[in-house]
Order: C-alpha cells, then structure tokens, then sequence
C-alpha cells in the first residue's frame, strides 16, 4: 500500500519536472534480476520508478538518509535497505540476497556514490558480487539528464529536463571460487561498466573511456 502511493507521488512528481525518453523495455525479462545503473544525480534512483513498473523493488539506500525528513520517509515507504557503503556491509548484502531468492529486483549504482565529475567513475565490486553471488541476470542500464547541476538549472528556468534511460541486454556474471577471486570481481565490474559506458556518450564515459573492453563493444 505504502509502496504504491510512494511510487506513484515519484511518478507524478518526476512526470511534472522532467520528459523521460526510456529505450529497450523489451530487455527487462521477468523474474528476479539486477539493473545496474550509472550514478549521475539525486533523482536517478526515482527515475527507476518510472523506467521499472514493479513492486519488488531491492533499493539500496546510503544510511546517511536514514533519519532525512524526506528521503528517509520515502526509503522507509519502499522499503529500502539502508547500507553503508564505506565498508564492506554483509547486513545489508545478505539481506540484498534474500530478498533476490524470493524474486525481486535488484537497482544499484555500481559506482557506490554520485559522481562529481558527472562522468562514469571506477565502480566497487559490489554490483558484481552479489550478481556472481545470486546468479540473477544483470540488465547495465545508462542514463543521462540527471545531473543535479541541470536539474536545478532547468528548475530555475521552470522548464522541464530531458532524462534518457537506455537498458541493455542482461547478462550473467559467474565466479570461480579460490584464489584470484578479487581480480574476477574486478574484471565482471569493468565489463558490467564498459556495457554502461557503451551505452552513453562518449562525454559520459569518465574512468572507463579508453577501457579495452569498451573499445570492442563499441567496434561492434
């Protein structure tokens, strides 16, 4: 109930500053899965109510809104987990997991933080873990306009910002068990952010531009 009037106010209130552009709907299959998305802005993690029509939604949320007025209200209506993304949190990591097991969808910004340079930053392992963990398929999603510096700009001016999602084709991460378990993690991150990359323009790539792996996906 809660979940639903909480999802329909983002709604509502994204649909009244913003025209949301969302390409490749038809790569979302059913089921529980994991959308990992660029970290532009404040709003991009509305911007995934509008973009992913679903109830079980997985958000993790940085524990530093816990006890905000307004973002804690809402992460508290869609039940968020709150997580603390300056060490490594297996709480909120084994929590993550459980709700996956029982079907639901995963939204995550690999790069832990919103970027200030407004560019793709180096991305943690977590994204990776928990898809190598849980088996779920990874859907790299990318999405320009949300920059907070734009939006209030535009919001100024009293005109609406133009946000584009695009939504690749999931894909699976597997990791052996044993030694060199950290440098798999770290080469599943790069190529779960090189999918992002190749998605957005090339202003938008940041520390993963001159990536071998992008180069290929976009010689494609």
């Amino acid at each position: 109930m809660f979940f639903k009037f909480a999802r329909f106010l983002i709604r509502l209130f994204m649909r009244s500053i913003a025209v949301i552009e969302i390409h490749g709907m038809e790569n979302i299959p059913s089921g529980n899965i994991i959308g990992a998305a660029n970290h532009l802005g404040r709003l991009d993690t509305a911007v995934l109510f509008v973009a992913i029509n679903r109830q079980d939604l997985i958000l993790p949320v940085a524990e530093k809104y816990k006890n905000h007025w307004l973002f804690g209200l809402i992460g508290r209506s869609v039940n968020a987990i709150w997580l603390n993304r300056f060490e490594a949190d297996f709480s909120a990591m084994r929590e993550i997991l459980a709700r996956l097991k029982q079907g639901g969808a995963l939204a995550i910004a690999p790069e832990g933080t919103r970027s200030k340079t407004e560019t793709l930053q180096e991305a943690k392992l977590g994204a990776a873990y928990l898809a190598g963990k849980s088996g779920c398929p990874v859907i790299p999603v990318a999405i320009t306009g949300t920059e907070d510096r734009v939006i209030l700009e535009n919001l100024k001016r009293l005109r609406r910002s133009k946000i584009v999602v695009r939504i690749g084709k999931p894909f699976t991460i597997q990791l052996a068990a044993g030694k060199g378990r950290e440098q798999a993690l770290r080469q599943a991150t790069d190529e779960l952010m090189c999918r992002i990359a190749a998605m957005l323009p090339e202003n938008y790539r940041g520390f993963y531009a001159n990536h071998p792996y992008l180069k290929t996906l976009t010689q494609q």
